[in-house]
């Protein structure tokens, strides 16, 4: 089950009792992969986002973990993700940092609605070192809260994939410019995480190519993704997870060819609506060109049981309304039926 943001925390990020409920109904996932998590208060992207930096955090996050085990379920990560510039002061109280002071050329929902990106304030390099920190800490943090690891978020257009997109990260300094320099907080961050809780322990998330959040790569993914997998390819790390993975890319054949452990494809699906069978089709693509493990996204939120539809082919629950993704409470999140 691949992350996905719900924005059903408390305006601290606690994690509740209904996201308990929302995740041991869909324990029968071999992996769990929990919706970000920030691993500080000026990390936060979004209202009712999770943390998971203080000690509310962790209690919350272990009545998840707890529901999970319950119903039976198997290993389970969070997504420990900072927002870097894709962040607002009205939701965090903080300005938000950034590799460099370049703000997100679009409107953010804040608790008081949708508002302008503020210029962000440029990370000193005591900033990338306490950032670090705290991901390690987070990283622990999880394990204390009943995780069995973690995955970092290098994806996405978020704080990470700032620093390796030349559009975001104008830099002249170790962490900038060349793209060595640009992949180093990235490296950093995974190495932190995996010397705090053991690579066999930690995850990494990257999204070549990907847009979002304003992010543009230019005509450097291939090369940028080849320097990253290098450097991180003898970290023994529990897997690497390409979000938004087109087996008939170059770039996924790169990453395939590259990576020696465990690489989870996630699949390109339709915007608009889930495929009735719920992904197979591109997923059957995707292990076909050596994706080792799926992750799916988008048709576990309306699917509890979609492990068994797969098994079974039976058609997958269509959205009922994309809106209720992300207003919080029980509709849109824990009221869809798995099949009789």
């Amino acid at each position: 089950m691949a992350p996905l943001t719900r924005n059903r925390a408390t305006v601290e990020g606690v994690p509740t009792s209904l996201m308990a409920t929302y995740y041991a109904q869909r324990a029968t996932a071999g992996l769990i992969i929990a919706e970000a998590a920030t691993p500080n208060a000026v990390g936060q992207t979004y209202p009712n986002i999770t943390a998971i930096h203080r000690a509310a955090h962790v209690t919350g996050w272990r009545q998840v973990t707890e529901a999970v085990r319950a119903a039976s379920g198997g290993p389970m990560f969070p997504q420990i993700q900072h927002g870097g510039r894709v962040g607002h002061p009205d939701t965090s109280g903080l300005l938000p940092l950034a590799p460099s002071p370049i703000p997100l050329p679009e409107t953010l929902h804040t608790p008081s609605g949708k508002q302008p990106a503020p210029i962000p304030r440029q990370m000193t390099a005591d900033d990338i070192r306490t950032t670090v920190a705290d991901f390690a800490t987070a990283a622990r943090n999880a394990l204390e809260a009943g995780f069995d690891g973690v995955e970092v978020h290098s994806a996405n257009g978020h704080l990470l994939h700032q620093f390796l997109a030349p559009n975001t990260n104008h830099r002249t300094d170790a962490w900038g410019g060349s793209v060595s320099r640009r992949i180093r907080f990235t490296v950093e961050v995974a190495d932190a995480v995996a010397a705090a809780i053991g690579p066999e322990r930690t995850g990494l998330r990257i999204s070549p190519g990907n847009t979002v959040n304003s992010i543009d790569e230019g005509d450097e993914t291939r090369t940028l993704y080849a320097a990253l997998v290098s450097a991180l390819a003898d970290r023994n790390l529990a897997y690497l997870h390409l979000g938004y993975a087109d087996p008939d890319s170059g770039v996924y054949q790169d990453i395939r060819e590259q990576w020696p452990g465990t690489l989870i494809a996630n699949p390109v699906l339709p915007a608009d609506q889930i495929p009735a069978d719920g992904g197979k089709h591109e997923a059957d693509r995707l292990l076909a060109a050596g994706a080792d493990l799926i992750a799916l996204g988008r048709p576990f939120l309306s699917t509890p049981d979609l492990v068994e539809r797969l098994r079974t082919g039976t058609p997958v629950n269509p959205v009922r309304n994309k809106y209720l993704m992300y207003v919080g409470g029980e509709t849109g999140y824990t009221d869809y039926p798995s099949a009789p």
